[in-house]
């Protein structure tokens, strides 16, 4: 699908969601978690030492948020503070957004997770494939980022002013799959792939005939009342919302942060990284996920969306992960999800880096417990000043979930 459908349907999404009613929040509970106060030292911490432009966290137990730290600049040329109502951007979090849509169609028995990708995406056909047949390749593969595909989509980074910053149209991904090759023999083992998640969104616009964000907005966003989330540029009504990003850079022998700007283009790359919403907005996804509903009518929709038993498959270990390559150690993969099996704890998660955003999203299923962190500002070349603290911060975030 070329990107022009994207975005008209994107601005499509952003119009349908805001012509909607939004489903309160439930109250708020007046109990942080004990680690809180040592959390938000962490967090200020880290801010201070990373070069931290913005951001904002909150920790959340039986679907109700219970604390919250919002702190520093949205926009820091205009003075615009973060708040509760800052638009962040979410990157890979937004994957397990297209694994719960392919579950939905399981569930509907349109599809296999077992099923060839290539039924629906012949294309990939055309994939150097040493160790087998691209036909190997399976839906569950995909989502388990265990099919041998390749890392990155678009393998021209190098900053030069010609690079756009990701494909924009679905031919440019079918012109390089000739030169491209399987790295192993699919389903054998663990390896990060952004394309694994075009190529299922590809299938679920083939079996729909809705593109990607509208399917996304009709049968997740819209049921679970997420009211404020969108994809591609940001709608005229929301802008005086979204965060800037900023990069970090070196000048004149010190650290100073660029303002990169608000919006940018993931191009067609929006299924595995587009997701653009306030917290809020992510609370109730996370709600969803750990659960209960606070009432029957909600707990319905949340069924409508996807059942508690396939939300639990997703969350099985599917391979053996060591790290998933932005800084949080994991144990396991399951479907779209991470998990960290620790002894007695398992934890589930999965976070975000694009654009110099960065988020982090992890639940305890069993104590219904949770936290959202997300920042407006990132390393540009060179390690992450802060790179102790935030360490610390993430050691210190797990005790949110006790």
């Amino acid at each position: 699908m070329e990107i022009d459908t994207f975005m008209r349907a994107g601005v499509l999404t952003a119009w349908l969601v805001a012509a909607m009613p939004a489903a309160p929040l439930p109250a708020q509970e007046p109990a942080a978690p004990p680690a809180w106060p040592e959390f938000v030292l962490a967090f200020d911490t880290y801010v201070e030492a990373g070069g931290i432009v913005g951001a904002g966290a909150l920790a959340m137990r039986d679907g109700v948020v219970v604390a919250r730290r919002d702190v520093g600049f949205a926009d820091r040329e205009a003075g615009r503070l973060v708040d509760e109502r800052t638009l962040f951007h979410y990157g890979s979090i937004t994957k397990t957004l297209t694994a719960i849509a392919i579950m939905q169609l399981r569930d509907r028995g349109l599809l296999s997770l077992d099923d060839p990708v290539t039924r629906w995406v012949p294309e990939l056909r055309a994939v150097s494939a040493p160790y087998g047949w691209p036909d190997a390749i399976t839906l569950r593969m995909l989502l388990s980022h265990t099919a041998g595909l390749q890392n990155p989509t678009w393998p021209w980074d190098d900053g030069e002013p010609w690079e756009p910053f990701e494909p924009t149209e679905w031919e440019q991904l079918v012109a390089m799959m000739p030169y491209q090759r399987l790295l192993f023999e699919p389903g054998s083992r663990y390896s990060y792939s952004n394309p694994a998640f075009i190529y299922l969104a590809r299938v679920i616009e083939k079996i729909t005939g809705d593109p990607w964000e509208a399917y996304v907005q009709k049968n997740v966003f819209a049921p679970l009342g997420i009211t404020s989330s969108y994809f591609g540029n940001t709608p005229w009504h929301l802008a005086d919302r979204r965060s800037h990003n900023y990069e970090l850079r070196v000048d004149g022998g010190r650290l100073v942060a660029a303002d990169e700007g608000a919006d940018f283009d993931p191009g067609i790359t929006i299924p595995n990284g587009g997701w653009n919403a306030p917290l809020d907005d992510v609370a109730r996804y996370l709600a969803f996920l750990t659960g209960p509903a606070p009432d029957a009518e909600t707990e319905r929709l949340r069924e409508l969306v996807l059942s508690r038993e396939s939300l639990e498959e997703m969350w099985e270990p599917v391979a053996t992960v060591a790290e998933d390559g932005t800084g949080t150690a994991w144990s396991d993969v399951g479907l779209s999800f991470f998990l960290d099996r620790r002894p007695g704890r398992p934890l589930v998660g999965h976070t975000g880096s694009q654009a110099n955003f960065r988020a982090f999203l992890a639940f305890d299923p069993g104590r219904r417990t949770a936290y959202a962190m997300v920042f407006n500002t990132s390393i540009g070349d060179g390690p992450d000043p802060g790179e102790r603290e935030l360490a610390k911060l993430l050691e210190t975030a797990g005790r949110l979930l006790d």
